[in-house]
């Protein structure tokens, strides 16, 4: 097992956001978290990257419990996150960008350099650009290859569709996967539901801070709830209408037991 939470419940002041979830990443999947706004999907990698303090569980990444690890060394440990709005540094160049990514790091990087401009070419073309005056697929070519810059054992993408044309998504998509291909782990965060589950090994489905449901993604995929809920699938309305979608009902089984109500 390389990444496991066992039963974390995290707070934001009174408001408990996560409900004691437990997810488990093995060596060389992409594992994907699915759900709706607010359902506790980006605190997830947050918790991990150690942004948010536990309230209770524990964080496993090889073997070893990190829970009260300091986010930096979390980092140089193998964990390293692309955030959710890209987070660029737009007064600095593409190239130093990248180089941010390696902060932490006092070996030679630079095959990392070269591997993040094999895989976003376009970076390579204006790696001396402000990052801000890029377009939105760009500065997100730019926020995962800075994050690649840490050589992670594992790559936690939050929402790396969010904003793009169809055509940049399937870019991105294909990119993570070759990521992944080259011996990378991936945890992905991502509203695209369906291009997540087509992309994923295996997921999970996250409502109001807690597992409802966790499957090989392809199951997933042809799940009717999950379809319904977050597929805009089809459960056999009459006229042929897709019914609108509806919440997971709490008790759906997660790996063989139920959650509580």
């Amino acid at each position: 097992m390389l990444l496991e939470l066992r039963d974390v419940s995290v707070h934001y002041g009174k408001i408990r956001a996560l409900h004691g979830i437990s997810i488990e990443v093995n060596e060389g999947e992409i594992v994907t978290l699915i759900g709706a706004n607010g359902a506790g999907k980006s605190t997830t990698l947050k918790t991990i990257s150690g942004l948010r303090p536990l309230s209770s569980g524990s964080v496993w990444f090889e073997g070893a419990d990190i829970s009260t690890m300091a986010g930096h060394k979390r980092v140089v440990a193998g964990i390293s996150q692309s955030p959710e709005g890209r987070g660029i540094f737009p007064g600095m160049s593409v190239h130093e960008n990248l180089l941010m990514g390696a902060y932490a790091r006092k070996d030679d990087f630079s095959a990392e350099l070269e591997e993040a401009y094999e895989l976003f070419p376009r970076l390579k073309e204006r790696q001396h650009q402000a990052a801000g005056t890029m377009s939105g697929g760009e500065q997100q070519m730019v926020a995962i290859g800075r994050a690649l810059m840490a050589k992670p054992k594992v790559l936690l993408l939050d929402e790396p569709s969010m904003g793009l044309a169809p055509k940049l998504v399937q870019q991105i998509f294909s990119i993570i996967e070759e990521i992944n291909r080259r011996g990378t782990t991936v945890l992905l965060v991502e509203q695209n539901a369906q291009q997540a589950l087509k992309l994923a090994h295996r997921a999970y489905v996250l409502e109001t801070g807690e597992v409802v449901k966790s499957a090989p993604a392809a199951e997933l995929l042809d799940d009717p709830q999950v379809r319904a809920a977050y597929l805009g699938g089809d459960l056999g309305v009459a006229g042929g209408a897709s019914a609108p979608p509806v919440p997971l009902e709490k008790g759906t089984a997660v790996d063989g037991e139920e959650t509580q109500p």
